[in-house]
């Protein structure tokens, strides 16, 4: 299974579709598509999917009804931990100065101490643990 390859917008939206559901058919995905492609434009997104290992199907009558894999959490982690090597050298702490630091609109004063809770809590975790902070 390959769930470190790339998607493509339309694969991401396929994924968030069918995570949301839970699973879903073709037509549930398409139904749900901004802008769809054709049925069988679909059916080939969802084939490649499931080549790189995101989706899996079971059988209900003559449909195929598709679900992910992994949880989407762990897909999440594994698309951030990419995005980090690809970007940022590994470095969490330099996305997140991009981030902060971008042109992008300042983040909200409740998310910042929500951020802030979050570190205090990771480095309490790590000082338990027997690391260094």
């Amino acid at each position: 299974m390959h769930f470190d390859k790339q998607l493509s917008r339309r694969e991401r939206e396929i994924m968030e579709i069918v995570y949301a559901r839970g699973t879903a058919t073709a037509a549930d995905i398409r139904e749900a598509l901004h802008d769809a492609p054709s049925p069988a434009s679909v059916r080939k997104l969802i084939q490649i999917l499931e080549a790189k290992g995101h989706l899996k199907h079971d059988k209900d009558g003559r449909e195929h009804v598709y679900r992910p894999v992994k949880a989407k959490q762990t897909a999440a982690r594994r698309a951030l931990s990419s995005l980090l090597e690809t970007f940022f050298g590994g470095s969490l702490r330099d996305a997140i100065a991009t981030h902060l630091t971008g042109t992008s609109k300042p983040l909200p004063d409740a998310e910042l101490r929500e951020i802030a809770k979050l570190i205090r809590e990771a480095q309490r975790d790590t000082k338990t643990q027997g690391g260094e902070s």
